[in-house]
């Protein structure tokens, strides 16, 4: 067992729903990571933390990323920061021993017209979606780097693949957040206006979304138990069109639905990308929190947290 877990992305959405998984694991100790404590661009900060922590374990959970907008206006900035960001851990995990190292991948990585659901095995058939392709390969680059390093070095490092994750700390600022997290706070933000509330495409594209308390307790569950140089896709596959989660979102906000219009004019964006977990839940015997369940925890927390500039990223 690793005892002590050094964990990047610590003030992000996937290490906050660790920070709330964490009580289930009182035997660890974790050291949260934010980039105000070490910029994880830079490789003389990095090492100088991994070798002052020494940590048994590190959990990478740290990215640059955003939406859709963010992705074409900065191209060059995610591609270079993500991948100096995912050398620089492996680089450190290595000279320090780090017993286990588990890298953070994205389904935006898998091909744009790799079958459904995906399977691990189609992440290099094909390019990813233009929208975010310096994203989507900075990203898969981590499953050469994972085979390269464990060849070489003999480096315990695995590799995690996370659709899309929700929660009560996501990003919520316009140009840098997800669906979810952007609609969330728009039907907040108008819910009192009585005017029409209007959305992307016809709203039929298909998503999945995984909550980050659930995504946390996956994490977990790999770091102790799975070891494979194969990558592993470990998110749920509940999938949700966009209309509905629109639905669902507005009908926790007690938004009338007749005032929700869909831009047809609009781009829908990639009709769906399921993934095939069955790999993951064949090892683990793993259970997803539902869709609904999660989204009402979400919104509950927004509303009660949107004036705290402290808490919430607007």
């Amino acid at each position: 067992m690793y005892q002590k877990i050094l964990v990047t992305g610590g003030t992000g959405l996937l290490g906050t729903g660790l920070k709330a998984v964490a009580k289930d694991y009182a035997d660890r100790e974790f050291i949260f990571l934010g980039s105000r404590d070490c910029d994880l661009v830079n490789a003389d900060q990095v090492f100088r933390c991994v070798e002052t922590v020494q940590p048994d374990a590190i959990l990478h959970l740290a990215a640059l990323s955003g939406g859709v907008q963010y992705s074409q206006k900065y191209p060059a900035t995610l591609l270079r920061d993500n991948v100096l960001m995912n050398a620089n851990v492996l680089e450190a995990s290595r000279v320090f021993h780090v017993q286990k190292t588990v890298m953070t991948l994205s389904t935006g990585m898998y091909p744009t017209d790799a079958p459904n659901p995906i399977k691990e095995e189609a992440i290099h058939e094909g390019c990813p979606h233009e929208s975010n392709y310096s994203y989507s390969f900075a990203k898969r680059l981590i499953e050469p780097s994972i085979r390269a390093y464990r060849t070489e070095y003999d480096l315990n490092v695995i590799g995690l693949v996370s659709n899309g994750i929700f929660g009560e700390n996501a990003n919520y600022r316009p140009e840098e957040s997800v669906m979810v997290a952007a609609l969330i706070r728009r039907f907040y933000e108008e819910k009192d206006t009585q005017k029409p509330i209007v959305i992307w495409g016809d709203g039929t594209p298909l998503r999945e979304y995984t909550y980050s308390q659930d995504m946390a307790r996956a994490f977990m569950w790999c770091l102790d138990h799975y070891d494979d140089p194969q990558i592993l896709n470990v998110g749920s596959t509940e999938e949700h069109s966009v209309m509905d989660i629109a639905f669902m979102i507005a009908d926790n906000l007690g938004i009338d639905r007749d005032r929700l219009e869909f831009d047809t004019s609009k781009p829908n964006g990639i009709f769906r990308k399921s993934t095939d977990n069955s790999r993951f839940l064949n090892l683990s015997g793993f259970s997803y929190t539902p869709f609904h369940v999660g989204l009402e925890k979400t919104i509950q927390w927004f509303c009660s947290h949107y004036f705290d500039s402290q808490v919430v990223r607007l």
